[in-house]
């Protein structure tokens, strides 16, 4: 996180067999395990729809197609301690072949090369609580588009 920018990224939702794909994520402050959708910052020059489809080949090796933009956030938050702000654009969209990230949970690679869990988690699971879904907002977006 850069202190004192805001950073614009490009966000994916991504459904298969009532799931949504999401990276994992930890708070070692908070103690907190939470989850947000694939995607990333978007490279000047670069649109949103552009961003996703790079991203994802980037993070799990994985063709993107049938973008449709859903909304826009404004993210401010807490990470480990430090404050972020985020202008996030959300899509949907569709993996090519969703059947080859079957497993219910499974290796991504950022762009730095750190790895990260990519998981599948039902909505449900954000709704009830059970899960933390970020930017906050997004359970209440996702339902209003009945995805």
């Amino acid at each position: 996180m850069t202190i004192g920018k805001i950073r614009p990224i490009a966000i994916c939702i991504i459904w298969y067999e009532g799931k949504i794909l999401v990276a994992e994520g930890y708070d070692a402050i908070k103690h907190e395990i939470f989850y947000r959708p694939l995607g990333g910052g978007i490279q000047f020059g670069e649109t949103g729809k552009d961003t996703i489809v790079r991203e994802l080949k980037e993070e799990i090796g994985a063709d993107v197609t049938d973008l449709h933009y859903l909304g826009t956030f404004e993210n401010l938050f807490t990470l480990n301690g430090e404050p972020g702000h985020e202008i996030v654009l959300v899509y949907r969209g569709t993996l090519d072949d969703p059947s080859n990230f079957a497993y219910p949970r499974f290796l991504g690679k950022e762009d730095n090369d750190q790895p990260f869990y990519a998981a599948w988690i039902s909505l449900d699971d954000f709704i009830q609580g059970k899960a933390i879904l970020y930017p906050e907002g997004l359970v209440k977006l996702l339902n209003s588009h009945l995805i």
